[in-house]
């Protein structure tokens, strides 16, 4: 049986990517031991230093409610008083890359995500991620460093070109690679069994 990759595009500020985890996480440990799971984040919103309109807010935080509503997800709605909320998610997606490079990819992205909705933290502020690269006891100045490297920005550019150019249409999405064919992998945020139903048939 060959070794395939299912890639899980998301970004770390994605309400959509927080309200799938508990999913995701089943998913993950169902998979059959062929199949590797490679995150790619997406970057939703580019560096961004202004304050996000009221307007984009109210959106954002009806976003929260209906995933609170749907799926039970938890969400700490003092975050848009306790903020100055900015549409900019991209030092998130730096945050992830750079905490790769210790072993800690999947360790930040929960921890971004936790900072965010649970916490009340701004991800946007690259102050956050280098308090959660210390709580996880990650190298601060190769973290710091590595966050603001060329090499770095080199490499989430090209990840941002690569979800570009994958068959999805939002985040959280997944694609399997196998034997050089991508497959479009049904996500269900109530129910993980029907994409692992799939991919076990697509490796069959």
């Amino acid at each position: 049986m060959s070794a395939s990759t299912l890639f899980y595009v998301h970004d770390p500020m994605c309400s959509w990517c927080w309200g799938h985890r508990p999913q995701w996480e089943q998913l993950q440990a169902a998979l059959p031991e062929s199949v590797s799971v490679k995150n790619v984040v997406g970057g939703l919103a580019p560096d961004s230093d202004e304050v996000m309109p009221i307007a984009q807010q109210q959106v954002i935080g009806g976003y929260w409610k209906k995933i609170e509503d749907m799926l039970g997800t938890q969400f700490n709605h003092d975050f848009w008083q306790q903020n100055i909320p900015r549409r900019s998610t991209y030092p998130a997606c730096r945050a992830v890359i750079a905490a790769r490079w210790q072993g800690a990819e999947e360790k930040m992205i929960v921890a971004i995500q936790e900072a965010y909705y649970l916490k009340a933290k701004n991800p946007s502020d690259i102050e956050t991620h280098i308090q959660l690269a210390a709580e996880l006891g990650l190298n601060i100045d190769k973290f710091t460093a590595d966050f603001s490297s060329e090499k770095l920005e080199k490499v989430f550019m090209q990840e941002l070109q690569f979800s570009r150019n994958l068959p999805i249409n939002g985040f959280p999405s997944m694609v399997l690679q196998h034997q050089d064919q991508v497959h479009v992998i049904p996500l269900d945020y109530k129910n993980f069994r029907a994409a692992v139903d799939v991919i076990t048939e697509i490796i069959a």
